[in-house]
């Protein structure tokens, strides 16, 4: 039952259908078209091109009240990019109806002009967590009638660190509502966030084809002497690699990590003798592209989501074949292609021959011809991460860290990477060579009206 007119939509919507040339519902919205339409909660795992724009926005089209003058429906995204496409989207399908107000609220947009457009109440708004909070602070946003709330790409939502201004904004809206989430992952935080903001929600996850999901491992065997060379030698093969590298041991995470930085790779260690705020440091720092190598123990890379991870190698093969599993697991997310190499030194083989015994299949070796080291070549990674010693304690936001970067500091929203703000200092990802420019006019000019301490991370 892939037609829309299966659907109970009303007939405008149904003709906004057709004129869009929306033939037949995607996956993604045939499964959740129907319990959303009936009110129902929904948390859906949909990547961007899965049609769920669409989805939400004819259910929340469907809901509307016209004549009624006052906002009915919020559509959270991560960034104003997104939430202009958003936008977009939901205006073509509500072509057919008359007299439809939408309005578009982000971060690192003039004040004063929103405030102008809110006069008088819209029906829709999509905007940013950053700037809907604050306009709902302020009274110039009424959340009072709004029966649907959209969290679209929630993870990245959670990734900027908005998760705290969403559970704000849930607590300023309309207590009876239905929350609709969108989600390329199912991460542990995705699922927190569901429980704290949705009532008996229906889950929607799509399967992706075979081929989009497959990770291809490969097993090579080395000498133990050999073992650094052939990790540079693999790592080296694409510059712009992103890769999680695993040890058994946490000496061997530091030793691995300061070889690789000799040789001109971008890379940091990560284990449980670190202390907490230098493990955060880097964890943010491999998330937002700052560092192009993660070196890490199994224990400390628990946690570790990230969607895009094109490379996951075991430099020490794992001791069981359900770590093993458990580390492959962290590449090929999301639908990306991903690669899983593992390192074997002769002694090791018993354990390839256990992880080889649960998959019930033979491992796929392949030969590694060592090519001669190389001298010392700059791996750099394609972002520089800026700390601003301000928080949440602050009242700082990643809206007021965007908007200092785009207003005063001159810089494109599309050269600003992730944002991640803690209790008491914020990080962010500036482009590589675009990174002093803005520390430098990040020191010269003021973040909400204030002057806090900036510096870079190496």
């Amino acid at each position: 039952m892939t037609d829309f007119r299966t659907l109970p939509l009303k007939p405008a919507l149904l003709a906004s259908v057709e004129t869009l040339g929306y033939t037949e519902m995607t996956p993604v919205q045939a499964l959740s078209l129907p319990p959303m339409l009936e009110g129902r909660d929904v948390i859906a795992q949909a990547r961007t091109g899965s049609g769920k724009t669409a989805a939400f926005g004819l259910s929340l089209l469907q809901s509307l009240d016209v004549d009624t003058i006052r906002l009915q429906a919020l559509v959270l995204c991560p960034t104003r990019e997104l939430a202009d496409q958003v936008s977009k989207a939901i205006r073509k399908l509500a072509a057919t109806i008359p007299n439809v107000k939408l309005l578009t609220l982000c971060g690192g947009m003039p004040l004063g002009p929103q405030l102008a457009s809110l006069t008088h109440d819209p029906h829709i708004v999509v905007g940013t967590p950053g700037r809907v909070q604050e306009h709902l602070k302020r009274g110039s946003l009424h959340g009072g009638g709004i029966k649907v709330l959209v969290l679209d790409e929630a993870d990245r939502m959670l990734d900027m660190g908005f998760s705290e201004a969403i559970d704000d904004i849930v607590g300023r809206i309309a207590k009876h509502h239905q929350t609709l989430l969108f989600s390329a992952t199912y991460a542990e935080e995705i699922r927190q966030v569901s429980k704290r903001v949705q009532r008996d929600p229906v889950e929607v996850t799509v399967e992706t084809p075979h081929h989009e999901t497959t990770i291809e491992q490969r097993f090579h065997e080395v000498e133990p002497a050999q073992k650094i060379d052939a990790l540079a030698q693999l790592l080296g093969q694409d510059k712009s690699q992103h890769a999680l590298v695993f040890c058994n041991m946490r000496k061997d995470v530091d030793a691995v990590a300061i070889e690789l930085d000799r040789r001109g790779f971008s890379a940091l260690a990560l284990h449980g003798d670190m202390e907490q705020r230098d493990r955060d440091e880097v964890l943010v720092q491999f998330a937002n592209r700052s560092c192009s190598i993660l070196v890490a123990t199994d224990v400390a890379a628990r946690g570790l989501d990230i969607a895009a991870l094109p490379l996951v190698v075991s430099y020490d093969i794992a001791h069981d074949p359900d770590t093993h599993t458990h580390r492959i697991g962290r590449t090929g997310r999301a639908g990306e292609a991903g690669v899983a190499i593992t390192l074997v030194t002769p002694r090791e083989r018993p354990k390839a021959l256990n992880i080889e015994e649960q998959l019930g299949q033979p491992l796929p070796w392949q030969p590694l011809r060592l090519a001669p080291p190389k001298g010392k070549q700059l791996n750099l990674a394609p972002m520089k991460t800026i700390v601003i010693d301000a928080g949440r304690q602050d009242k700082l936001r990643p809206g007021d860290i965007l908007g200092a970067l785009t207003g005063d500091a001159g810089l494109d929203a599309k050269d600003i990477g992730k944002i991640d703000v803690f209790a008491t200092r914020a990080y962010v990802a500036i482009r590589r060579d675009l990174a002093n420019k803005a520390l430098e006019r990040l020191r010269a000019g003021k973040i909400k009206g204030c002057n806090f301490r900036v510096r870079s991370l190496h």
